[in-house]
């Protein structure tokens, strides 16, 4: 079916998306890491280490978001979840989905107005490096258009399989993950 090869696809790249998120973020921990050696043993500083930081942050976690959401790792409050029969669950989880797609919609709207404005604009950071802004937040909008994207691909396919009666096949995708499910990826 075409939608799950989209959603392989999207699962293929989110995983893509969030090694070079994890890579971003370590570029950024050596970087500062080589900003404060420099600073105290020799008293100089190679400058912008917090401004190049803070945009690698912001684009590995909005790369990382596809990604959690494909493990199930987004966290939820499910004190009572565990109490409710098979139906009730998988409706709290599809409009759980519903809802963070509502936000990540809301979300993404607003940073494409932002890189719209600052492409408008040509804003450039108010730091010495005068970073011209539009280059960290480009790949922050992806991440939070490629979130968006495959949070719709998996309501769709949950959607899909709860219609042909796999409510198993459902909780699989958009469920919380069981004990045993979280036992076994820490194994594997």
């Amino acid at each position: 079916m075409v939608i799950d090869r989209l959603l392989n696809a999207a699962r293929r790249l989110s995983r893509l998306l969030v090694w070079i998120g994890g890579a971003l973020l370590l570029l950024a921990a050596f970087l500062v890491t080589a900003e404060v050696l420099l600073r105290k043993f020799f008293g100089v500083s190679i400058g912008g280490a917090d401004e190049l930081s803070g945009y690698a942050f912001g684009v590995a976690t909005t790369l990382g978001f596809a990604y959690a959401l494909f493990e199930r790792a987004h966290i939820r409050v499910d004190a009572l979840y565990a109490l409710l029969p098979m139906g009730a669950k998988l409706a709290a989880s599809v409009i759980g989905l519903v809802l963070l797609l509502g936000f990540a919609g809301i979300a993404s709207w607003t940073a494409l107005d932002l890189v719209a404005d600052t492409l408008r604009h040509g804003s450039r950071s108010i730091t010495p490096m005068r970073t011209p802004l539009a280059i960290p937040q480009i790949p922050w909008l992806l991440g939070w258009l490629f979130f968006l994207v495959a949070g719709l691909l998996l309501l769709i396919a949950a959607i899909r399989r709860l219609a042909l009666g796999d409510k198993a096949g459902a909780d699989r995708l958009i469920g919380v993950k069981s004990v045993s499910e979280q036992i076994e990826d820490e194994c594997s």
